[in-house]
């Protein structure tokens, strides 16, 4: 009967890969599903993910220049033909009509010209008038130095842009008046003002400060650099991946990056640190001003897309359903030894949406609608109480592949433990006060990819604490336990949560696929990422629990999970001739 089902659900999404496929098939296309090349993996692989975005082989890193065109949407990434480790850097291309289901085109972007014959690294593509997508990114010039390229389709009638094309004039923009030719890359999305002019960012460190140049142009190919940059920090260093976007300030829909709506904020995030940050503020656009309300870690403030395994994101405007749409890296947690060994390095997370909050002081990110039609199988239950120092399994499901959500109420928050003034720091807060660490109210959340006695497991926890006017929510994400192995990073990553637990239960949402946990706190307002490696929780012997290591009793308002079916992930090349194996 279960295997009935799973047939049946998947239906719909196979008959639109055949679709797509029979397409690229009467282009002169191969599939590489039986073709030596591509089944070169050792045949042991637990970590290698179900239903997130990875390429069949070796090394990837940053997304680069996600965007829908003609209704396909296509991904860029940071990708090594020839190993899992960093070099040899090109940029692969796959295209997607769900952004769940994929198929891996020839690669887009390869070094070889003398301005970027050490490797076609990050950028962004843009829409000229026409619609026309072209693509900015840096390349590693014969110096080694980092310049601006610009490459455009070789023909716009192909919805699925296979050929790229570099321009003569590359490069655009280059490291002269003092900037460093070592930090000077990642150009974003550009933007046009209101005086026709287009404008992109690229990320610099000047002096040991992280900023983000401005350069304008009426061509997109003579490019001249603002006196100023658009902004600067004192308290970072390099700005890697910049990207710069408005978002509606009390809209349901994503911006185009262009849109001069006086109802916008915007976002300027910065990759620095090993974390993704972000600023709010205000852009004046004929003025290229760009006022934050909170800058970059400044008076505590420590915005940021995730508070976990989270880098080199990448966002873009969604103009089919009018969203905007979050793509990261998620880098590996072991080592390079093993990642040789399993013959691949690296995913992309589960695409989000970014709105901003009601508040206007942070943004909120949910996992793209499209992830649901991947549900199977499902539990759940309502209004189940979670006894002090209780663990409740949560069975029926394939819990190495699934998806969680759940939700608790609390009774009574008057003997929460009190916050202390010097605990600024969720990270070393939730180191020092893992799983395992009892107090009034919390740990309580989800033991997952746990072994049957609990030898290992990621445990993903809230803790409420009492301060002199409020209460302090505080979301963990404990990986101490992961794994009996000895080599894998198991750090615990932490945040505080924007929630009043007194008015509003306190929600939890994780994405488990293998060796990814995707955790969205409070509907989104905090998100923590990890990569995890057990050594017995893996397959079918992976299990999933519910629990509450507090003193107090919570109640678990309600649960659902399910069994998360694989996307189906395939790959061509061109050939002169039709064939298929």
């Amino acid at each position: 009967m279960t295997y009935l089902k799973l047939e049946v659900t998947m239906e719909k999404s196979i008959v639109l890969v055949i679709g797509f496929w029979l397409l690229l098939l009467g282009n002169g296309v191969q599939s590489h599903r039986k073709d030596k090349k591509h089944q070169s993996l050792p045949r042991d692989q637990p970590y290698r993910t179900g239903y997130h975005f990875q390429p069949p082989k070796n090394w990837m890193n940053d997304p680069n220049g996600p965007m829908y065109y003609k209704g396909v949407y296509h991904l860029f990434y940071q990708y090594n033909p020839y190993a899992a480790v960093w070099g040899n850097i090109t940029w692969a291309h796959s295209i997607s009509y769900d952004l769940v289901n994929w198929i891996n085109l020839d690669i887009a972007l390869s070094p070889g010209d003398p301005f970027d014959i050490n490797g076609c690294w990050s950028g962004s593509t843009t829409f000229l008038s026409g619609e026309k997508p072209v693509i900015l990114y840096t390349g590693s010039d014969t110096m080694n130095r980092q310049v601006q390229n610009l490459a455009e389709p070789k023909n716009l009638s192909d919805p699925l842009l296979r050929e790229w094309v570099k321009s003569s004039q590359n490069p655009l923009m280059s490291p002269v008046d003092g900037i460093d030719p070592k930090n000077f890359r990642d150009p974003t999305t550009a933007w046009q003002g209101p005086d026709g002019l287009w404008r992109v960012l690229v990320g610099n460190e000047m002096d040991g400060h992280g900023r983000a140049l401005l350069y304008r142009s009426q061509d997109f190919i003579a490019w001249s650099q603002s006196k100023e940059p658009i902004h600067s920090s004192t308290r970072t260093g390099m700005w890697e991946c910049p990207d710069f976007y408005p978002v509606s300030i009390d809209g349901k829909n994503g911006v185009e990056i262009s849109s001069l709506d006086k109802f916008t904020k915007h976002v300027l995030k910065a990759s620095f640190d090993n974390s993704d940050h972000y600023v709010l503020g205000n852009y004046t656009a004929v003025t290229d001003n760009f006022l934050v309300d909170t800058d970059f870690l400044d008076n505590g403030s420590d915005l940021r897309y995730d508070y976990g395994n989270f880098y080199a994101s990448k966002t873009f405007f969604d103009s089919g359903k009018k969203r905007r749409i979050l793509w990261v890296w998620i880098l590996e947690s072991d080592n390079t030894t093993d990642d040789v060994k399993k013959g691949w390095s690296g995913l992309q997370s589960i695409p989000r949406t970014i709105l901003l909050s009601k508040t206007g002081k942070q943004l909120i990110q949910s996992p793209l609608e499209e992830i649901e039609k991947q549900r199977t199988i499902k539990v759940s239950f309502e209004n189940k109480e979670l006894k002090g120092g209780s663990v409740l399994e949560v069975s029926g499901i394939t819990a190495s592949q699934a998806d969680v959500e759940v939700s608790f109420s609390l009774s009574s928050l008057k003997e929460a433990e009190l916050m202390d003034p010097s605990w600024v720091d969720p990270k070393l807060l939730c180191s020092q006060k893992t799983a395992s660490v009892r107090s009034n109210v919390g740990p309580f959340g989800i033991l997952i990819l746990a072994s049957k006695d609990l030898t290992e497991q990621t445990a993903i926890f809230f803790r409420v604490f009492r301060s002199e006017d409020n209460y302090v929510v505080l979301m963990c994400s404990d990986q101490s336990r992961s794994s009996v192995e000895e080599g894998p990073q198991k750090t615990i990553y932490g945040a505080f949560i924007d929630i009043d637990p007194l008015n509003e239960k306190i929600s939890l949402r994780s994405l488990i696929d293998h060796s990814i946990v995707e955790s969205f706190g409070g509907e989104g307002r905090a998100c923590i990422t990890a990569r995890v490696y057990p050594k017995l929780a893996i397959d079918n012997q992976a299990y999933l629990y519910a629990f509450n290591n507090g003193t107090f009793d919570v109640n678990i308002s309600s649960l659902n999970a399910w069994s998360m079916k694989k996307a189906q992930i395939v790959s061509f090349t061109k050939r002169r001739k039709p064939h298929l194996n």
